[in-house]
């Protein structure tokens, strides 16, 4: 069990499919923060299939070195599944991370995070709570990562996700800052896969509506101590989601001049639980002068900004045929939202400049009408045109009273890649169902 104590327990040599666990038993078909009835906790009885895929899978220990493996899902139904009723009514209004799906996946890691360790007994099973000790290291020293990407519906049916690998690789970078074990990248895209088979009627097929995937991993050995956990769990939920902002209409930020999000030799490029706790009271801040998203500085240089509270942000300089985005200085976590756009400007011939710009910069660029358009960008909101900045003592008029020119036209062609419409030069899509 993900919560018992497991020091000194031998680590196997190979990856095995392991026994179905004993956590993760719904007490809900359906989690919801809306006002749709869910259901009331009942118990389960659980019908285990045989696996039909497998994932290639690597060991690998602090030297580097790696054994190809291959890693099993076993799957357990949902015996209590949400009605197609219920679905459907959710799917017409789905939100954002309101609502949760049928199943999830669940992978577990043992071993020593300086010489090595093992993935085993990965799952298919019923969504539910996760049952931890009180100790698990998550809970006292934050020791934690995620990543989020979406699954498209295609006109005929099938589903498909935005470059993975890109998470995959950000969700190794992220694990090793925080002393967390490598998954590979073949697994947690397998991950994703299954997890879609299991829940493919979740997936909606409005405009501007996806199925939102949760990966996250987990410290879960009970002990008080600072040091890597021995024992990790890896999960992946998902969630219907529809348009982030609603309408894509220009969004007003704060400028937030107490708090810093990250500083150097921290934790800014790792996407993990503590940087964004971190940004919500500067959230809360902004949210009281009536903006929705909070941009921080760089607390190193005077007036450079970063990014958003959970998105990158870049200006457009229509003259010039110029889009400029801060660098990634090792406090600005690299979004793939932002590395496509900044591809698929190349493309178009669009001057990129990665590079510091400052508060200054932005506001006499609004006031010369160098700077045409100001946007956020990111998984969730894909690209959202940015309106005013507010500050304590100042503001700077939007760029432009919607999307731009060129924002628009990015977006849609982001999109288009993303739901199949427009052609796919870069081999960005991936098949899941």
């Amino acid at each position: 069990m993900p919560g018992s104590n497991m020091r000194g327990a031998p680590i196997s040599g190979t990856l095995k499919q392991g026994a179905a666990s004993t956590h993760g038993l719904p007490t809900a078909g359906v989690v919801t923060n809306h006002s749709i009835p869910t259901r009331h906790p009942r118990s389960l009885t659980m019908r285990t299939a045989h696996l039909h895929s497998r994932a290639a899978h690597q060991v690998t220990n602090s030297h580097g070195r790696r054994t190809s493996m291959a890693i099993e899902f076993s799957h357990e139904t949902n015996q209590n599944p949400a009605s197609d009723a219920l679905r459907a009514e959710i799917l017409a209004d789905p939100g954002f991370g309101d609502y949760f799906t049928d199943h999830m996946v669940s992978i577990d890691w043992n071993g020593d995070y300086k010489t090595g360790g093992e993935w085993s007994n990965a799952r298919v099973h019923a969504y539910g709570p996760l049952s931890l000790d009180p100790a698990a290291a998550v809970f006292h020293y934050g020791q934690e990562i995620f990543e989020g990407i979406k699954g498209y519906r295609h006109a005929d049916g099938s589903v498909w996700t935005f470059r993975p690998e890109k998470n995959a690789a950000r969700l190794n970078r992220s694990a090793h800052r925080m002393a967390l074990p490598q998954l590979p990248e073949e697994t947690f895209i397998e991950s994703l896969k299954q997890l879609v088979q299991a829940d493919e009627k979740w997936v909606p097929s409005g405009e501007g509506e996806a199925f939102y995937f949760r990966p996250f991993m987990i410290a879960t050995e009970a002990y008080l101590g600072v040091r890597p956990a021995r024992h990790v769990e890896y999960h992946v939920i998902g969630s219907p989601a529809g348009n982030y902002f609603g309408t894509p209409e220009p969004v007003d930020i704060w400028l937030s001049t107490k708090y810093a999000r990250a500083g150097e030799g921290g934790t800014g490029t790792a996407k993990c639980g503590g940087n964004y706790a971190a940004a919500m009271i500067a959230q809360l801040e902004g949210e009281e002068n009536g903006c929705k998203q909070v941009i921080f500085k760089d607390p190193h240089r005077n007036d450079a900004l970063e990014e958003l509270g959970g998105m990158n942000v870049f200006f457009i300089y229509g003259k010039e045929n110029k889009l400029v985005t801060p660098e990634l200085t090792g406090t600005i976590l690299e979004g793939v939202t932002r590395s496509s756009i900044l591809q698929l400007a190349k493309d178009r011939g669009i001057t990129v400049e990665e590079r510091p710009i400052t508060l200054n910069e932005w506001r006499d660029g609004v006031a010369s009408g160098d700077i045409t358009e100001v946007c956020a960008c990111g998984t969730a909101a894909v690209i959202a045109p940015i309106g005013k900045l507010k500050a304590a003592d100042f503001e700077i008029p939007a760029a432009s009273e919607g999307f731009g020119e060129i924002s628009k036209s990015l977006r849609e062609e982001l999109v288009g890649i993303q739901t199949g419409t427009v052609e796919d030069r870069h081999g960005w899509m991936t098949r899941l169902v």
